[in-house]
């Protein structure tokens, strides 16, 4: 006989094999596709879930095989290192307070020499971020023209540093640019970025910022930006991380935070969010994330909240909005 499996009690809710579960007042297998996927079940195991149903399975044995060469576990916060293409388009977030974009105050989109792969320097050579190093992509797609590859869009990116905070905004910072950059997507509607992995600040999920304009040409005005959203880290590869001393206060607020209870990812743990990443602190990172954008549609975010500006992040001080 068929044994349904029993949540975990843990201190945030149930979970299930290390997930928080997405609906905690319903049973481990009506949970739903998107729980499934993100746990990754073996297909062992969807087949000893009671009433679990044939779709689950094939579900299941489709997920994507974790290479020897990945890290691919559970961590604090309930999340998997390895994630598949959305079904869907990705979710509109807001840039929050310190996109710099000009929507929000200082502008680094008008400066010469923003359109750059490597974002660890100011545009001017003049200051450097430190932390783990992390190489991440993301891939555009085209929704409208049956999820072709966006050549040509440019992606905008933007992150915190190891210790929380935001270039062009936070404090000793205004005159720094670094973690901030664009790319043009090749043919397969790649762009890549080299960077540091971002810390950890009080009240979010760590999270990398990106806006996806229509050409180069365009961003110069924030509001041609054609989507606008941000890329959650794995918890894993964040523990991991956050063990190193150039990130002090991150590990901490990790632990007060999940996916779920995100303001941004929590509508649906960050579930076509959430990026894959391989890698180890020795070596450094990589994050990659399939990004697919509908322009049939409106976009329904991008500008900063009211009121948002000031000082920037902090991994021990008071966090910004988003």
């Amino acid at each position: 006989m068929s044994r349904i499996p029993e949540p975990t009690p843990t201190p945030n809710g149930p979970a299930y094999e290390g997930r928080l579960l997405d609906h905690p007042d319903e049973e481990v297998v009506d949970q739903g596709a998107p729980f499934d996927i993100r746990t990754l079940i073996s297909r062992r195991g969807v087949l000893g879930l009671a009433g679990i149903g044939v779709g689950a399975v094939v579900l299941a044995a489709c997920a994507p095989a974790v290479s020897s060469s990945t890290t691919a576990t559970t961590g604090t916060g309930g999340d998997s290192a390895t994630t598949g293409t959305s079904s869907g388009e990705i979710p509109d977030e807001t840039a929050g307070p310190y996109p710099g974009d000009g929507s929000n105050g200082p502008d680094v989109l008008e400066e010469s020499g923003i359109v750059r792969q490597d974002i660890r320097t100011s545009i001017d050579g003049s200051a450097t971020a430190e932390g783990v190093p992390l190489t991440f992509e993301f891939q555009v797609l085209d929704m409208a023209n049956g999820d072709k590859p966006f050549e040509g869009v440019a992606v905008y990116a933007w992150h915190c540093t190891a210790q929380g905070e935001y270039s062009m905004y936070s404090e000793g910072l205004e005159d720094v640019t670094y973690l901030r950059g664009v790319q043009v997507a090749d043919a397969e509607g790649k762009v890549s970025f080299t960077s540091v992995y971002p810390g950890c600040y009080s009240g979010r999920w760590p999270h990398i910022h990106f806006e996806v304009y229509p050409d180069v040409g365009s961003i110069d005005d924030s509001a041609k930006a054609i989507a606008t959203s941000q890329m959650a880290m794995p918890a894993s590869s964040s523990t991991e991380v956050y063990g190193e001393s150039a990130y002090d206060g991150s590990a901490q607020n990790l632990a007060q935070v999940t996916l779920a209870s995100d303001n941004v990812f929590g509508d649906d743990s960050g579930a076509s969010q959430l990026a894959t990443v391989t890698g180890d602190v020795s070596n450094g990172y990589t994050a990659t994330l399939v990004v697919r954008v509908d322009t049939a549609t409106t976009p329904t975010a991008g500008s900063a909240p009211s009121g948002g500006g000031g000082a920037g992040g902090g991994a021990g001080g008071t966090p910004p909005a988003h």
